[in-house]
C-alpha cells in the first residue's frame, strides 16, 4: 500500500508542535491558515504592530499543508499566452502581471535573506519545455515577450536542451531566469514558521468552524474546544473558505499528486550527464512538472484533478504508477525502486487565473487563487493583506487589487461536471507531455 508521505516535509523535518486551542483566547489579529500566505501575513503584522497580540491557527500542522507540498517553483514570469504576446491585445496586462510576479519573487528572496531560511533557493531559473514542438508555438515571440517584460529568456532546442536536462525527451524549451527560481518548499514554509516573532501565538490541529460578529464589532472564531476573539481576521485557507463559515463562489480546489525519488547514485547521475539542478514546467496545464534537485533526486507531478478529498490507498498507487511511467519516458532506466515518496496536495484555482484578494467583510480579509504560483504570490499576498488590513496603501497593492478578478463559478453540481470535463480535455491535450 502506498502511503501519502510528502518527501519535502520528510526532508525538512518537523517543528515543535503548537498547542491545540482550548477555552477563550483574545487577540488583536487572527490569521487562519499556516501556509505561505498566512505565515507571511503574521510576520508582516508583527513588524507593523510589535505591541499587538497575533494568533495563527491551523486545522492541521502549520507549514505542512498545501504550501509544503507543491513543486517549489518561485514564479516571477509566466509563459505568455497567445493573446499576451508582444503586439497582442493583452500584452499590457501581461506586463502588469509580470511586474506583480517579479515583486512576489523578490519578496520570497527578501524573506529568505532577512530570516536566514535555508531552503535551497536557486536563481538559475527553470524551463518551459515540450516534447512536441507544436506545443511551444511562437517560441521566438514568447522569448521576445518575456524579455520585454524583464526576464532573461533563451530558446534551447535539440541537443543543447538534451544536454542541459540529461534527457532527449524534450525537444524545445525556453529557459527563463531573472526572477524565476526553485526552492525546497517545506524548508521554506518551516523557516517562516520557526522564525515567527514573540508576539505571534500558534494553535495547531484546531479547526475553525465559523465566524460571528461581536457586539463591539470584533469577530469570534469558533472551534470545537474553544474560540478566539479578535479585532480583525485574515483568512488564508485557499479554496476552503466554507470550512470556516464564509461563502465563496470564486475559488475551487485542484488536487495534484507527485513522487520524489531517492538520491541518484554516482553512476545514475552520470547518465544525466551530471546535469546541474533544473526544473521543467509543461506548456500544457495538465502536462508534467519535473525537477532535478540539488541532492540528485527526481520529482515528477503529472496529474491534476478536481477533487476535494485527498487520494489514498489504491487510488494513490495508481497515480504513483503514472508518475513512474512519466519518469521512464524521460529516463528509461528508472524503476519503481527509485521512487521513495508519493503524496498529494491541493492548489486553489480560479476561472480567470486571477486571484481573489481583498476585504470580504468589515474586519475580514482573504486571498486565494494562486493558480499554481503559490510560493511567490502567496508570500506577497500575505504581506499585502496585512498592510491593507492595517490601513496601508501602495502602488503594488493597488495593482494587485486591480487584477483581483477571479470570475464567478456556477453552482454545484453544474460546476463539478464542467470542471471534470475540462480537466479530461486538458489531460487529452497533454498526453504527449505527461
Amino acid at each position: 500500500m502506498v502511503e501519502n508521505i510528502c518527501g519535502w516535509i520528510a526532508q525538512a523535518g518537523v517543528s515543535p508542535s503548537g498547542a491545540t486551542l482550548k477555552g477563550t483566547q483574545k487577540a488583536d489579529w487572527l490569521v487562519i491558515g499556516g501556509g505561505f500566505t498566512g505565515l507571511s501575513a503574521a510576520h508582516t503584522l508583527a513588524e507593523l504592530h510589535p505591541q499587538s497580540r497575533i494568533i495563527v491557527v491551523d486545522r492541521q500542522r502549520a507549514a505542512q499543508g498545501a504550501s509544503a507540498r507543491n513543486s517549489g517553483f518561485v514564479v516571477a514570469y509566466e509563459r505568455p499566452a497567445p493573446n499576451e504576446l508582444s503586439g497582442q491585445q493583452l500584452n499590457a496586462h501581461y506586463r502588469v502581471a509580470s511586474a506583480i510576479g517579479k515583486a512576489a519573487s523578490d519578496e520570497v528572496r527578501r524573506r529568505v535573506a532577512s530570516l536566514g531560511i535555508e531552503c535551497d533557493l536557486s536563481d538559475a531559473g527553470y524551463f518551459f519545455a515540450a516534447h512536441d514542438p507544436a506545443k511551444l508555438a511562437d517560441a521566438k515571440l514568447q522569448v521576445q515577450t518575456l524579455r520585454e517584460a524583464g526576464a532573461s529568456a533563451e530558446l534551447l532546442e535539440g541537443e543543447a536542451l538534451s544536454q542541459r536536462l540529461g534527457s532527449p525527451f524534450y525537444r524545445a524549451g525556453i529557459w527563463c531566469r531573472s526572477g524565476n527560481g526553485l526552492l525546497q518548499p517545506a524548508k521554506y514554509a518551516k523557516g517562516l514558521l520557526d522564525t515567527l516573532p514573540a508576539n505571534v501565538s500558534l494553535y495547531e490541529n484546531t479547526d475553525i468552524t465559523g465566524l460571528e460578529r461581536l457586539s463591539h464589532g470584533g469577530i469570534r472564531a469558533r472551534s470545537i474546544n474553544g474560540h478566539i476573539e479578535a479585532d480583525r481576521v485574515i483568512a488564508c485557507v485557499g479554496a476552503f473558505l466554507p470550512r470556516i463559515g464564509l461563502t465563496d463562489n470564486t475559488v475551487f480546489p485542484l488536487e495534484l499528486s507527485a513522487s520524489l525519488s531517492r538520491p541518484l547514485t554516482d553512476d545514475e547521475y552520470l547518465r544525466l550527464g551530471s546535469a546541474a539542478p533544473w526544473g521543467v514546467l509543461s506548456t500544457r496545464p495538465a502536462g508534467a512538472t519535473l525537477r532535478l534537485t540539488p541532492d540528485r533526486r527526481l520529482l515528477i507531478r503529472n496529474t491534476v484533478e478536481y477533487r476535494r478529498r485527498d487520494l489514498a490507498g489504491h487510488a494513490l498507487a495508481a497515480r504513483r504508477a503514472r508518475h513512474l511511467r512519466g519518469l521512464q519516458r524521460r529516463f528509461p532506466w528508472i524503476t519503481d525502486e527509485h521512487l521513495q515518496f508519493t503524496w498529494t496536495g491541493h492548489l486553489s484555482a480560479t476561472r480567470s487565473g486571477e486571484p481573489r484578494f481583498g476585504k470580504l467583510a468589515e474586519g475580514i480579509y482573504s486571498a486565494a487563487g494562486c493558480n499554481g504560483s503559490g510560493v511567490a504570490r502567496g508570500t506577497l499576498w500575505g504581506r499585502l493583506l496585512a498592510e491593507m488590513a492595517s490601513g496601508g496603501q501602495s502602488a503594488l497593492l493597488t495593482s494587485v487589487l486591480g487584477s483581483a478578478k477571479p470570475g464567478w463559478l456556477p453552482p454545484r453540481p453544474f460546476f463539478d461536471i464542467g470542471a471534470s470535463i475540462r480537466l479530461r480535455y486538458e489531460a487529452l491535450q497533454a498526453r504527449t507531455e505527461s
